[in-house]
């Protein structure tokens, strides 16, 4: 295989602490239908929601180096709204491919907010990091911006894929956690603030008609990170038949068997240790 060949066969790489990245990949995948992919999840290092900011800025960048260095990506994309708003500048620093990050849609969902008040659902780390600050103060300054972290939500994601009963409690907490603040009654719209929420939406979207709430507009940024990855890849073409897709986890997980079935719809094939 040539050097040219080699760059053809290079792969996305998305990185996540466990399954919400695929909420990512998949408007990406629906994009750039030829892209090869490798998805590592850091089971070893679940869930980054309930850790410090040193815990993930240490952790985070030397992950992606040894990912990048055994896989040889094109591009790889931190698909974590946490990773992104803690590490993204120092694994950026750290990389010589591009880095696309993940975070909260604040600015759409202000953009189309008529009550001016929207949510923001994400992990503990997430809605307290100074990036959301700076991210409500530029686009949402004449919005209402409430936040709740819901480690929760994030296990109803990982159970909903691994075929689990789900309890429909724990997608209404969730919301209540931003409606039961002042002004929450107002609430037109839901950025969904990590990667794990938009796998569990129509949860959501039940657990809100249940309430009996006005109708809410659940936000996220997968289509743009994957129009982000089609313009950063305009110069390389795509092979014409990829490899089947890689799954690569962190540690020991006796869930991932139960994962095999939604990790192929997604198109991993083929699971690999770190």
């Amino acid at each position: 295989m040539t050097m040219s060949d080699a760059r053809v066969e290079a792969p996305v790489l998305f990185f996540d602490s466990g399954v919400g990245g695929l909420s990512i990949l998949a408007p990406a995948r629906a994009l750039l239908p030829q892209m090869p992919v490798v998805y590592a999840a850091d089971r070893a290092g679940f869930p980054y929601g309930t850790k410090t900011e040193a815990e993930i800025a240490a952790r985070v960048p030397a992950l992606l180096g040894r990912l990048v260095e055994r896989y040889r990506p094109r591009i790889a994309v931190i698909a974590c709204n946490t990773a992104s708003t803690i590490a993204l500048k120092a694994v950026r620093a750290a990389l010589d491919i591009p880095v696309v990050g993940t975070v909260p849609a604040i600015k759409p969902a202000a953009l189309s907010s008529k009550t001016r008040v929207i949510g923001v659902l994400g992990t503990e780390a997430t809605v307290r990091q100074p990036y959301v600050d700076r991210l409500a103060a530029e686009h949402g300054s004449d919005c209402t911006i409430l936040r709740h972290g819901s480690a929760a939500l994030v296990a109803l994601a990982e159970a909903k894929l691994r075929g689990q009963p789900l309890d429909p409690e724990v997608a209404r907490t969730a919301l209540l956690g931003l409606i039961e603040q002042p002004g929450g009654e107002k609430m037109d719209s839901v950025v969904l603030a990590c990667t794990h929420f938009p796998l569990v939406q129509p949860e959501l979207e039940e657990a809100a008609k249940a309430l009996n709430i006005r109708p809410l507009a659940f936000l996220h940024g997968g289509d743009g990170i994957a129009r982000r990855i089609a313009y950063l890849n305009s110069d390389l073409p795509w092979p014409e038949t990829p490899a089947p897709g890689i799954a690569v986890f962190t540690g020991s997980d006796p869930d991932i068997a139960a994962l095999k079935p939604a990790l192929a719809t997604y198109g991993l094939m083929q699971i690999n240790a770190l």
